[in-house]
């Protein structure tokens, strides 16, 4: 029975981390910069997502537009498009598998089969977890690099943003998940 607890602790903390991970791939944050005028009328505030880039303005209006094309993307933010889809599809195949193999279904009888099914589960959801990772690290990494190269003076400085938090407790929330299943 402790086992059961153990694997529904496991699954519960993965689908939080696929959760976040589409939550993380829908928010246009994954690149935060403000540009601060001369008066605070000016200011403005920048978001770049995977999908769209929005304005924030002083004033309270905000204007968001779609990605004309793939080549409007940095190669980080186009990278970080492909995986995080890639890891969100492959952590619904391993949803799919635990909920095939875990103990509270009747979908397998073999408890070897089960035992196999739900570390072929584990498997999928931390290559999932690995799939976000690599991306923000990426985009992590270029934003610390740009803020402080000396190079760049006129760009707005870009900042880490709560995205990429959020996207970091994702990758331990699948893996911690997935290791919680097999004790």
């Amino acid at each position: 029975m402790v086992s059961l607890g153990l694997e529904l602790v496991g699954i519960i903390l993965s689908v939080l981390g696929w959760v976040l991970c589409v939550i993380s791939c829908a928010l246009p944050m994954w690149k935060v910069s403000a540009f601060i005028g001369s008066n605070i009328v000016t200011a403005q505030v920048f978001w770049q997502g995977l999908w769209m880039n929005c304005v924030f303005q002083s004033t309270g209006q905000m204007q968001c537009k779609v990605y004309d094309s793939m080549l409007a993307l940095p190669q980080d933010l186009q990278a970080a498009r492909a995986l995080t889809i890639v890891s969100i599809i492959v952590g619904v195949v391993a949803l799919l598998i635990s909920m095939v193999g875990a103990k509270c279904t009747n979908c397998i009888e073999d408890e070897g089969v089960k035992a196999r099914v739900m570390a072929a589960s584990g498997g999928a959801f931390i290559t999932a977890a690995l799939m976000q990772l690599v991306p923000v690290s990426w985009s992590a990494h270029t934003i610390i690099v740009e803020f402080y190269s000396p190079l760049i003076h006129s760009v707005p400085l870009l900042g880490l943003h709560i995205h990429i938090f959020l996207a970091i407790i994702t990758k331990y929330r699948r893996i911690d998940g997935r290791e919680t299943s097999y004790s």
